[in-house]
């Protein structure tokens, strides 16, 4: 039985529908996610909250991790059919109220339910991915996920300014609906059939969720007092952020993380700190290209477009090869991945320092970096899930879920208080973007030397559990 599996696909007929329909959800979180960004300024000008403008982003982002902490629990409390109809439902909810909001915390709070049902929604793609695949076939589910984000990628922005201008900001909110309506009807009979797995007790599930609460707003402290710094209240709010989120990030993440302990804590470290370079670099490049440059917003755009493109031809590649060496390479495509990733930030630093940057080598430098992400992330995801015992599913794929989240709202919000300090000594927005990206070089180091402690049990781990998975296949 298990030979029959690995012959076939993602799409053969046991998984197409299930494919296509978490392939769909995940495009409708990315668009959802991309299209914000270009139409927040006008959003926030006409609800008169340009002060919050901000809190666009950080209310999905701050909700995502509670989004993702709380599903992973309660997927394996009560499953993932109710749990997947609370996500799409919290989603949804979160879309009408932003779509139909006349004052910006009216906004806010629907971006806040968006964001909890999209870290939510998303980790309950993950627990399916452990559970109805197998493991032959995780790393090209895995890697159509990077294909899901590349259309958004390349066309979301550029729609949802068309929909503002010619129509209203509130259908760049509503067009997703009739594609989640899709998605369900696609997906639900597969999650419908899915067994409920064993559960922790309720007092350990329960805790997690406070603290999963209380580390949102630990990380909203920290995030708001870092865009106050220099000033002695921000510094006062953003140490008194990571006091907050000290204990419950020691109660999240596997026993481990903070020393990088061979094995599961070291795969997280390593891909919270690429996953952080990857986007903050995309960042910080474009604001450099927009704000030193003077380049127009749709000529930076390329970089995310050329990123995306990069990451998914390199998930799509890292998939082949995974299906050829049966697995058994896929700690040296991290170290290669990660090693694509310091290349090009390395390019990208090296190029603002002495040339100025240019668009073509922003762009070179990020289908590099993107390149480098694609060969990492999938393969990162595929080992961390072989580490999780029957019945613990939902628990890891809501660690990747949060540690991504968390390590871009970190690495992005330390850089932007790096490029405020530099204006405020009059250094330069310039010296504040290489301050930045200098950082961003640092995690990539950190992930590729942290690379070396994944350890090679995973293979003799997933042996059952790959039985399992295929017997349930």
């Amino acid at each position: 039985m298990i030979t029959e599996t690995v012959k076939q696909g993602i799409f053969s007929t046991p998984y197409r529908a299930l494919t296509i329909g978490i392939i769909l959800a995940i495009s409708t979180v990315a668009f959802e996610g991309l299209a914000i960004t270009t139409v927040a300024p006008n959003v926030a000008q006409q609800l008169q909250g340009i002060h919050l403008y901000g809190w666009i982003f950080s209310a999905f982002l701050l909700f995502q991790i509670i989004g993702t902490i709380v599903m992973g629990k309660r997927i394996d409390q009560n499953g993932v059919f109710k749990s997947i109809i609370w996500s799409f439902s919290l989603f949804v909810i979160g879309i009408i109220i932003a779509a139909l909001s006349f004052h910006m915390p009216v906004l806010i709070i629907g971006r806040a339910f968006q964001g909890f049902g999209a870290g939510a929604l998303l980790t309950c793609v993950y627990y399916c991915v452990a559970v109805r695949y197998p493991d032959s076939l995780r790393t090209k589910i895995l890697a159509s996920f990077s294909m899901a984000f590349v259309l958004p990628a390349l066309i979301g922005p550029y729609i949802a300014g068309l929909i503002a201008v010619y129509v209203s900001w509130r259908l760049v909110f509503l067009i997703v609906l009739p594609f989640i309506v899709i998605s369900l009807g696609l997906t639900l009979p597969t999650f419908r059939s899915l067994q409920q797995p064993a559960s922790a007790t309720t007092k350990k599930r329960n805790s997690k969720e406070i603290y999963a609460i209380i580390l949102a707003i630990g990380t909203g402290a920290l995030l708001t007092g870092l865009g106050w710094i220099p000033d002695w209240k921000g510094i006062i709010l953003a140490i008194a952020g990571i006091l907050v989120m000290a204990q419950p990030l020691r109660k999240l993440l596997p026993a481990g993380t903070f020393s990088a302990a061979r094995g599961l804590p070291a795969t997280i470290v390593a891909r919270g700190m690429y996953v952080a370079c990857y986007f903050a670099t995309e960042s910080f490049v474009v604001l450099a290209l927009v704000e030193v440059k003077g380049i127009s917003e749709h000529l930076a755009g390329l970089i995310v477009a050329a990123g995306a493109l990069s990451w998914s031809g390199a998930a799509w590649l890292q998939a082949a090869l995974d299906s050829r060496d049966h697995g058994t390479g896929r700690k040296r495509r991290i170290l290669s991945g990660v090693g694509f990733i310091i290349a090009g930030v390395a390019l990208i630093i090296i190029a603002i320092a002495s040339l100025g940057v240019g668009v073509g080598i922003a762009v070179l430098s990020q289908i590099i970096i993107g390149f480098g992400a694609g060969l990492a992330n999938p393969t990162t995801a595929a080992i961390a899930l072989q580490y999780a015992e029957p019945g613990e599913e939902g628990d890891v794929s809501a660690i990747l879920q949060f540690i991504d989240s968390f390590s871009i709202a970190l690495s992005i919000g330390i850089g932007g208080a790096l490029v405020a300090i530099s204006e405020t000594f009059n250094w330069g927005i310039g010296t504040g973007i290489l301050m930045a990206l200098s950082l961003q070089l640092l995690f990539a180091l950190v992930s590729f030397i942290t690379t070396f402690r994944i350890s090679k049990k995973e293979q003799v781990h997933n042996t059952s559990h790959t039985s399992a998975s295929s017997s349930m296949s």
